[in-house]
């Protein structure tokens, strides 16, 4: 039985995205993202699974960063996870929740519910945590605190917490993507379900002072009609200015295309990374609650 990493602790979101696809699979929860990446590279754990975007609030640049400048682990698949954020306190606040003085969460689960937290609850401290499951553990082990944490269905159930405002995000159309990491080169082939489509990612370095650099780059893609799902720039770390460029493209490696654009780039004296090339998975609404009733209480 293979072993799975995941930003934990019970009751995250990236735990529903990891039982989505391993459903029968042995879990490990990491206190934070770089343990978990961390802890794969070790050998710890077979697969990983980690936030790598939101559609609010756009990039994980912790993950980001991880996987180019600390570690060479291939992205071998994506899920798509549809994320509702509630308000949840200790049963003994249940009806003071209004009175709540801190709410704690994820930084991007903070900045996901902030017209809710600034209309209802203005006067209130916003604390960072890990996850929303350590938040919603937080906010168990402390009942004499009158606080909050924001998290979903899951994070309630596993701490015995009480919901008392639902849908709390700011956007209806709130999504989050998380990757699954292998320590091997050569990725092992992920089937489910939930399958879409299938995406290639690259990190693309520009040669210094080369005008146009970058429309050319864009170039070797637009004449070979390849579809570009993303391009993002990223700081390099070496000074002011420089960046790197991470691109995804709307298939999966091939013997011709790719090969051909990196070939082209990497005749313009740029750079040339390629992430992974992996399968797409996307969990609706309905099998996210199907997902969850799968995960076992502590």
């Amino acid at each position: 039985m293979s072993s799975i990493g995941y930003l934990g602790p019970k009751g995250t979101f990236t735990e529903v995205a990891a039982t989505a696809i391993f459903p029968n699979e042995e879990k490990k929860a990491y206190s934070t993202i770089p343990a978990c990446i961390d802890g794969i590279s070790a050998g710890e754990v077979d697969y990983a699974v980690v936030p790598l975007e939101n559609t609010i609030e756009g990039s994980v640049n912790l993950t980001l960063d991880y996987l180019i400048h600390k570690h060479d682990l291939p992205i071998i698949g994506e899920v798509v996870v549809p994320i509702e954020q509630h308000l949840m306190v200790h049963e003994n606040n249940e009806q003071i929740w209004t009175k709540v003085n801190t709410v704690y969460s994820h930084p991007h689960a903070i900045a996901q519910c902030h017209q809710f937290l600034r209309n209802v609850l203005p006067n209130t401290e916003t604390r960072y945590a890990n996850s929303t499951g350590s938040a919603a553990e937080w906010v168990k082990n402390n009942p004499d605190q009158i606080a909050g944490a924001i998290g979903n269905e899951l994070a309630a159930k596993q701490y015995g917490l009480k919901i008392v405002q639902h849908n709390i995000h700011d956007y209806v159309n709130n999504h989050t993507r998380f990757v699954i990491l292998q320590k091997e080169q050569t990725p092992t082939v992920i089937t489910s379900p939930y399958y879409t489509s299938d995406k290639t990612t690259m990190v693309i370095t520009l040669p210094s002072d080369y005008p146009g650099a970058l429309h050319q780059v864009l170039s070797a893609f637009a004449w070979r009609k390849m579809n570009l799902l993303k391009i993002e720039s990223r700081p390099m770390k070496t000074g002011l200015g420089n960046y790197f460029f991470v691109i995804d493209i709307e298939m999966k490696m091939d013997d011709v295309l790719i090969p051909g654009v990196k070939a082209e780039l990497e005749a313009l004296n740029c750079g040339v990374r390629i992430l992974g090339s992996y399968p797409c998975f996307s969990l609706s609404k309905a099998n996210e609650q199907i997902v969850k009733k799968t995960i076992p209480d502590a």
